[in-house]
């Protein structure tokens, strides 16, 4: 797989259609400046994304800094592709996906969309507590799940940073089983919020798109972008 490194991490720089050829268990995480940020702050994130089998971008704003060193740029992968990617290699594998996180309601969307558009994918959900850490017991839960439908992808959708750690402390419990943080293609998918026009990201301004959509996270998020661009500009 081709990767470059960037402020210490390993991304993707081809299109994960063709990395995922050399992948079979592991697990694929997204890195934005959010994420980033994040990472300076919270140990157990920054591990885990180091220590991920494939990092793409989620959003291209995290390769601007790369871009103004080098005049180059990293191949973009940003979560909706690489999650509709992954339902097109599923579908036409027969494959078996399990979808942890969100609720009920959205996961029961999610599974109608699939049964619609992706008819030859064997899927289970199952729908986590909210809480901040999950304990034994619900890990055990979820472990029973998921052994019991034998998936071949488990995506996960709990939110970062709670996602990416939660794979990196549990994914040796899973053999063989490809793990996918996507976090909010979950609502996309099953139309809680309306997906974005294709011209937004072709115009790279998906993020302005998604602040437009929940300006609240725009808000929450600032002071992580902060901490990117300060060290995009002295790193």
């Amino acid at each position: 797989m081709k990767k470059i490194n960037y402020l210490g991490y390993e991304i993707l720089n081809e299109p994960y259609s063709h990395s995922r050829n050399f992948i079979s268990s592991g697990s694929v995480l997204t890195i934005s400046p959010n994420s980033y940020g994040l990472g300076t702050k919270i140990p157990e994130l920054d591990e885990a994304l180091k220590s991920a089998d494939i990092i793409v971008l989620d959003g291209v704003y995290f390769a601007l800094g790369y871009f103004l060193k080098t005049g180059k740029t990293i191949k973009k992968n940003q979560g909706p592709n690489i999650f509709y990617d992954e339902l097109k290699i599923q579908n036409s594998r027969k494959g078996r996906i399990f979808f942890l996180g969100s609720t009920e309601e959205t996961l029961a969307r999610i599974g109608a969309r699939l049964e619609k558009e992706y008819t030859d994918i064997e899927f289970q959900t199952f729908s986590p507590p909210f809480k901040k850490k999950l304990g034994t017991e619900d890990n055990d839960a979820i472990a029973n799940a998921i052994k019991s439908f034998g998936p071949d992808v488990v995506m996960v959708g709990m939110t970062c940073p709670k996602q990416e750690i939660w794979i990196r402390e549990q994914i040796d419990c899973y053999p063989g089983i490809l793990f996918m943080a996507i976090g909010g293609v979950f609502d996309w998918f099953a139309g809680n919020y309306k997906e974005l026009h294709p011209l937004w990201w072709k115009l790279r301004l998906g993020w302005l798109g998604r602040a437009i959509q929940r300006p609240e996270l725009l808000m929450r998020n600032l002071p992580n972008y902060w901490i990117y661009f300060k060290n995009m500009l002295v790193k």
